[in-house]
């Protein structure tokens, strides 16, 4: 059972005291950076202390007021800490619970942020600190690491899972399902194994897909790189999580193996299905297969709370020449339409120049594209 985060008023639960709070953070790459920032954004008062191997790290978070303490190792130092994050790479994590638990105080709550639970849980509950544990995985991040990148808004309005324990207590799980909404992400309640099997269908299988892909192609292309220096925008697209840590992805594959086999296992079915239908050049099946993917896919961006959300994309054709992109912003700017974002398709598979232009809204989006196709910027599909 999956339980969606549900706001309450003020007459429902006590609202968390953010006044005397304390939060350590063990490691502060990308999302323990990037929480620890959304924390002191969101409420400067809470105290954050970390530790990492990385002295540098800590310190340069000190240097810019995202921690008031750099913490040089795990020791009682973390034992007045109301949450302790642990945000190191899944193998260390289970060395770090060892070295916190002659420390902890009855009160703190622990949590990671793996997108692999199964794995603590179990050394939790090795090491008899069930009640003090609650699983966490903000599903934020980029394919950029460390703290250097780290960045409040990473978490603004990302799902965030939580997994308890049989000995979670009801009052721990409100007050870290509050810290979550603190930081700007929306909780999610999910059983530890069932998230582990969704992570795998919607996150490190699509990561050993994108693998094979790129590496088909660098085993196929020939001498001259011909294939690399026109790989275009669906391929850049669908194998952008390649630039991920490959010591991250190791360890997600390491340790949720049997539900990335299963599901490899599935799609590898889906591949052979399709080059049946292929081989025997079967119209209707490929019409089918492909308009079903579309349908579902589209469907993702109409989930409004939903990590994709639903997006105002339009591409023109310029010509490639200096002085263009300024053109167009102004030409919208002058009309009275915003613009989210706009830069050109690099290494595009279209024959002119192509600008993608992102829009706040529907509205803003069409008037654009009619204003544009007046002024001789036609779309491309």
């Amino acid at each position: 059972m999956i339980t969606k985060s549900i706001q309450k008023t003020n007459k429902d639960i006590k609202i968390m005291d953010t006044k005397n709070l304390v939060c350590g953070f063990i490691g502060l790459g990308l999302i323990g950076g990037s929480m620890a920032r959304a924390i002191k954004e969101k409420a400067p008062e809470i105290y954050i202390k970390s530790y990492t191997p990385h002295p540098e790290t800590s310190l340069k978070a000190k240097e810019d007021g995202v921690v008031n303490e750099a913490v040089d190792k795990i020791d009682d130092r973390f034992s007045d800490c109301d949450y302790i994050f642990l945000c190191a790479p899944i193998e260390r994590n289970n060395d770090n619970l060892i070295a916190l638990k002659p420390y902890l105080n009855k009160k703190t709550t622990l949590t990671d942020i793996g997108s692999v639970k199964t794995s603590i849980h179990e050394h939790v509950k090795e090491l008899g600190l069930e009640d003090q544990f609650i699983g966490g995985h903000p599903m934020a991040g980029t394919e950029r690491i460390g703290y250097i990148n780290s960045k409040a808004s990473i978490l603004e309005n990302a799902y965030y899972i939580l997994t308890k324990t049989d000995s979670t207590s009801a009052d721990r799980l409100e007050n870290y399902r509050q810290l979550v909404e603190l930081m700007g992400a929306t909780p999610l309640i999910v059983p530890y194994s069932r998230h582990d099997y969704i992570t795998a269908a919607i996150s490190h299988v699509p990561h050993v897909i994108s693998g094979c892909l790129v590496n088909l192609v660098h085993d196929s292309d020939e001498s001259d790189g011909l294939m690399k220096t026109i790989a275009a925008g669906g391929f850049k697209d669908i194998t952008r999580i390649s630039s991920s840590s490959p010591d991250m992805l190791q360890q997600i594959c390491l340790t949720n193996h049997k539900n990335i086999s299963t599901l490899l296992e599935k799609y590898i079915d889906y591949l052979c299905r399709m080059k049946e239908v292929i081989d025997n050049t079967d119209g209707e099946a490929l019409m089918d297969f492909f308009s079903n993917a579309r349908s579902y896919r589209d469907s993702f961006n109409d989930v409004r709370s939903g990590p994709i959300q639903k997006t105002y994309i339009i591409r023109v054709d310029i010509a490639d020449e200096p002085g263009n992109i300024a053109s167009v912003a102004t030409l919208l700017s002058v009309n009275g339409i915003n613009i989210k974002n706009i830069g050109i398709v690099h290494n595009r598979e279209y024959e002119h120049g192509t600008l993608s232009i992102e829009f706040h809204d529907g509205k803003a989006m069409e008037k654009a594209l009619t204003l544009l196709e007046n002024h001789g910027y036609p779309s491309v599909d």
